[in-house]
């Protein structure tokens, strides 16, 4: 197998890591280990996460059926034991053996934003241009309605370019979500300016639709005004503001290659609406999500084309630049 991608992506909600507990995830058709050294009763509180590749460096066996033990990972197996960084610490069969650095565990970085366990290789830069610590910038999800409900995760059988373009795609919001973000009275695309920022990711700074019921405390039909943004290869950010005193939202999709045609998705909902539970909101976005998801997984081929065998029209702008700018990244995973 090519190693992963050098990119952070989302791999656990952060609630679901608790200590004492490995939990096993999934990336890059990796898979991993995630744990705690230390939990809230701990001095200084809960520790950061670590992962590892899902395998023991002694004979193999899955470090997740494993359990934490004074701070350290313990093999199943052989209850090798590893500490926060990956080095075997001990070795019950030797206890007098003091193992060399070389025996290490395959640790990869993790770090904790938006409510979710991010990893990348070690050799990914932490302040990566596309990694979680750009959206806490001003220009990011720091200027957005303080109120965040993380929804998700949601497994879909397609790659994690066509979750995106979907997210960016607004034509299909007449068929695919008639009644809810569009209608079939309103099917036409208006003409829209696509941009790039410094980094060159595609945005559009507005593009104007009329929805019957836009989000979960719409009354009644509206215009609403979006933005869509790339943030990275698999994660978009969308602000919408319904004309009127409707609140302002804007949604963050976060996608997992778990495969190069299986993805798992989060969305961070950011609303100034007091009026809604948490659940009311993620009610709402699992309802437009599972009336995308079959359509996403009927594409084929279920990697994103890059090389062309798709037809364009001036609606798929926004799509088209999507693509061409995944051309320029060392990005491949989940296109063909």
């Amino acid at each position: 197998m090519n190693p992963p991608p050098a990119w952070w992506v989302p791999v656990a909600a952060a609630g679901d890591l608790r200590a004492a507990i490995p939990l096993a995830a999934r990336a890059f058709g990796e898979d991993l280990v995630l744990w705690r050294a230390g939990d809230a009763a701990s001095p200084g509180g809960p520790s950061a996460p670590s992962v590892f590749t899902d395998r023991c460096p002694h004979r193999g066996a899955r470090l997740s059926r494993g359990q934490v033990q004074g701070g350290q990972l313990e093999c199943p197996y052989h209850g090798w034991r590893f500490d926060a960084a990956g080095r075997t610490v001990g070795i019950p069969s030797l206890p007098d053996f003091t193992p060399p650095e070389t025996h290490r565990a395959c640790a990869w970085q993790a770090m904790e934003a938006h409510g979710l366990v991010w990893v990348a290789l070690v050799s990914t830069p932490r302040a990566a241009p596309h990694g979680p610590d750009l959206l806490q910038a001003a220009e990011g999800l720091a200027a957005l309605p303080s109120r965040r409900v993380l929804c998700g995760p949601f497994d879909v059988a397609t790659s994690a370019p066509r979750v995106v373009e979907n997210f960016l795609d607004t034509a299909h919001f007449g068929f695919v979500h008639e009644g809810f973000l569009g209608s079939r009275d309103q099917l036409a695309v208006p003409d829209y300016r696509v941009e790039h920022d410094d980094l060159g990711r595609p945005r559009v700074p507005l593009y104007r639709a009329w929805q019957p019921r836009a989000s979960e405390s719409a009354s009644g039909g509206a215009w609403v005004d979006y933005t869509y943004r790339l943030l990275g290869p698999w994660s978009a950010l969308l602000t919408k503001k319904a004309e009127g005193a409707a609140p302002s939202e804007a949604y963050a999709l976060w996608c997992n290659p778990l495969e190069e045609e299986a993805t798992r998705v989060w969305f961070t909902i950011c609303t100034d609406d007091q009026t809604l539970s948490d659940e009311a909101l993620r009610d709402f976005q699992t309802t437009i999500f599972r009336q995308d998801a079959p359509v996403l997984e009927s594409q084929r081929p279920r990697r994103l084309p890059l090389s062309g065998g798709e037809l364009h029209c001036a609606a798929d702008r926004l799509s088209v630049a999507y693509r061409r700018w995944l051309l320029t990244l060392p990005a491949a995973f989940g296109t063909c």
